[in-house]
């Protein structure tokens, strides 16, 4: 009875998923190598043009005070519609203002949103297509479009699309026709992204996590039902031969996919919910709130008065600088200028660069800023670690690891060219790492270091798992389609049949 009681659940619930799952597998083969498409911090600066030394006739303090700011979070100087601008941060209230005429940019217009994407694109704007995309579409289902209004979206002949806030003065999406088609073969189906869903963010979280809890509620049963009937010792027979599985066609497959990738495809199903936090996970050591405000403190108004952005732009002679934020590290105020080729100078206040912080700075740097805690090391990483790691090779090396001697064993990796937190790692966070992200996507440094390792093995479990869904599929329909003969048979033919001794059809 428990066995029965098993298998009406198993085929039932598989009879309600086997659709859902076959997408997840078929569609995990395109996440593989492609994502949805956002615009990184990298993309700007690569489109971003050089900063005009001689146009930034502003100082910062003289940014503070157009805005009202005594001090900020954040302030940075760079390029928006071909002029020298601050962007200052206090909490959640952002500004801009121009570093040539130190007025306050209140409101862009459509045309600044116009140059905006033909300079991003490279195009004309004459041959784009224009409409306003205010509200959320594909594209945008991750973004906080109510708060960027009013939204501009330009589409060029060549399949190029760029969506321009004119709230910001900035792109807030750029895709290509390759990157649409990749996430319409990986991230849409895989993470249900379909916009009348996905725009209804609780809604959506709640309904991944039933499905894969349900799935891997299926993936167990599943596999508890195969161990259940294998039978070593062949107590079955089948065309005159003892077998180990008592089913034939399609069920013979389906279980002896379902024996080999049982257990794996159960913890993909249940590491993949856990990637929509269904329940509080402990978060990042309570010291990573005091490194990063050590690493990045509050900007007071006067604190750049000794060596202004032009001046220091000016002392790097003729590179071409991108981008130049203003931080400060410990006490010390710094400027952190992003070249034309993607590499940093950090700027002292007299005028003094280097391209790096060395391992002792940044090391006691953190030691003053986890006290009571002490640093147990600090060495520099020149590849990832099993804590650290990106199979696309976007998060940035070499990196300063400190590792404190708390209970924890917390890990800190600080890019020494930035003086930034670009990673953390705490004992409290093994589930994310090892449950999530270890059994999801099988991201091991020994799978990573030697691809295409990884890629045979994690694109060859794909395969297994959609070729294991395929059967599903196909007893679904078997299920389905006896289940409605039966209901439509009338029911004199039923016991007409019953009597003579014919199956049901």
């Amino acid at each position: 009875m428990i066995k029965r009681g098993l298998v009406a659940v198993h085929r039932w619930l598989g009879v309600a998923l086997a659709l859902n799952v076959f997408v997840w597998f078929a569609s995990g083969i395109g996440m593989m190598y492609w994502d949805f498409p956002s615009v990184s911090s990298s993309d700007r600066l690569a489109r971003s043009p050089a900063l005009d030394v001689a146009a930034i006739h502003v100082s910062l303090a003289e940014a503070f005070d157009t805005v009202g700011f005594d001090s900020a979070d954040e302030a940075r100087v760079e390029t928006l519609d071909g002029r020298p601008v601050y962007r200052l941060r206090n909490g959640r209230t952002a500004r801009i203002v121009y570093a040539d005429t130190r007025e306050m940019r209140r409101a862009g217009s459509r045309e600044q949103a116009d140059r905006i994407a033909a300079q991003w694109s490279g195009q004309h704007i004459a041959a784009a297509t224009v409409r306003g995309a205010d509200e959320i579409d594909q594209w945008t289902v991750q973004l906080p479009v109510a708060r960027l209004r009013p939204v501009w979206q330009y589409t060029w002949p060549d399949g190029e699309q760029v969506y321009v806030s004119q709230a910001t003065g900035e792109v807030i999406q750029y895709t290509t026709r390759a990157s649409r088609l990749g996430a319409y073969v990986g991230a849409i189906p895989h993470w249900l992204y379909v916009t009348p869903l996905r725009k209804h963010g609780p809604l959506w979280s709640r309904m991944v996590i039933a499905l894969a809890a349900s799935a891997t509620l299926v993936a167990a049963l599943g596999l508890t039902i195969g161990m259940w009937t294998f039978s070593p010792s062949r107590r079955y027979w089948h065309a005159g031969m003892p077998v180990r599985i008592p089913y034939r066609g399609w069920k013979r497959w389906h279980a002896i996919l379902g024996l080999l990738l049982g257990v794996a495809a159960m913890t993909w199903a249940f590491s993949g919910m856990l990637s929509m936090d269904p329940f509080p996970l402990p978060g990042d050591p309570p010291q990573t709130g005091h490194i990063e405000e050590t690493l990045r403190g509050t900007i007071q108004r006067d604190t750049f008065d000794a060596l202004t952005p032009a001046a220091a732009l000016a002392s790097l002679g003729n590179a071409k600088v991108k981008q130049l934020d203003c931080v400060l590290v410990g006490a010390q105020p710094l400027y952190v200028a992003t070249l034309e080729s993607g590499d940093t100078r950090i700027i002292s206040l007299t005028g003094v660069a280097r391209s790096s912080f060395e391992v002792p700075q940044i090391a006691a740097l953190v030691a003053a800023a986890v006290l009571p805690d002490e640093v147990a090391g600090a060495t520099r990483l020149d590849a990832y670690d099993r804590y650290y790691l990106d199979r696309r090779r976007g998060r940035p090396l070499p990196v300063v690891l400190v590792r404190l001697g708390d209970r924890g064993a917390s890990r800190f990796y600080i890019d020494p060219k930035t003086a930034r937190l670009v990673g953390v790692y705490h004992a409290r966070n093994w589930v994310t790492r090892w449950l999530y992200h270890g059994l999801h996507s099988l991201d091991f440094p020994w799978l990573y270091r030697y691809r295409p390792l990884w890629d045979v093995i994690v694109g060859g479990f794909m395969l297994g798992g959609t070729a294991l869904c395929c059967t599903s599929l196909v007893l679904a329909w078997q299920v389905l389609a006896r289940t409605l003969s039966r209901r439509l048979t009338p029911a004199n033919q039923i016991r007409r049949d019953a009597r003579e001794g014919r199956p049901l059809q």
